[in-house]
């Protein structure tokens, strides 16, 4: 309990936009964050929810065996493999296209085995719209609580022009109980890296269902899924 040891009445209650997460530095410590990266799997395989949202969200909008997906923001690349992996075991191929404007993500996904579906490009959603991309499904994983008010609206209008079935970006639901959960497990689980550090900054940088849908542009919508999840999507046939 030492992550909530003496913190003040209301806590939580409002997001907190003025901290910075340790992995947005561009000056902070380059193993570290690539430590981070390699520890991403196992945290977001826990907390991110990906099978659900697959189950839930994407595969219904599958209907034949080749799609396209656009990971936004992605990182050290792990929920990219990941839905390539659900895919397959469903007798689909999924083609992804994981993308991140970070040169240090790019540099760290280039030195892993390469995975078939996957493909890594160090861009924004911005320049794929300015290619005329189309992707059958639009993602991101705890990008939007990065975000100043101009680039969530930005990335929010890319995802309208390149989603031609679905978007859905997926992020953390800010609550006390997820809070002090994350950061016991995580202080005793994960060591030299931002895991622990960063994780509670974006739980407290984070939306609550409410906040999001004050902030969405007209015909997305928001739905609350297991384990702290909050889902901002978007179709283009609503």
């Amino acid at each position: 309990m030492t992550a909530v040891i003496g913190a003040p009445r209301g806590w939580l209650q409002t997001r907190d936009t003025e901290a910075t997460e340790r992995m947005d530095d561009p000056d902070c410590d380059l193993p570290t964050l690539f430590r981070t990266y390699a520890q991403f799997p196992i945290v977001n395989g826990v907390v991110a929810g990906w099978a659900i949202t697959y189950r839930n969200e994407i595969r219904p909008r599958l209907t034949g065996t080749h799609h396209t997906l656009l990971d936004i923001g992605c990182g050290g690349g792990d929920v990219a493999r990941a839905l390539v992996r659900l895919a397959r075991r469903d007798g689909i191929t999924l083609a992804v296209t994981a993308i991140d404007p970070d040169p240090r993500a790019t540099a760290y996904v280039r030195g892993l085995p390469p995975t078939d579906g996957v493909a890594y490009r160090q861009c924004t959603s911005g320049q794929m719209v300015e290619e005329g991309a189309k992707f059958d499904v639009v993602i991101s994983n705890h990008v939007l609580h990065h975000l100043s008010p101009v680039e969530l609206g930005g990335i929010l209008a890319d995802s309208e022009h390149l989603a031609s079935r679905i978007a859905i970006h997926s992020d953390i639901r800010r609550t006390r109980l997820g809070y002090v959960l994350y950061g016991i497990i995580t202080g005793l689980l994960f060591h030299r890296s931002f895991v622990r550090e960063d994780g509670l900054i974006s739980i407290r940088r984070s939306f609550l269902p409410n906040e999001l849908r004050q902030v969405l542009p007209r015909r997305w919508r928001v739905r609350s899924q297991p384990f702290f999840r909050t889902l901002a999507i978007f179709e283009p046939n609503d």
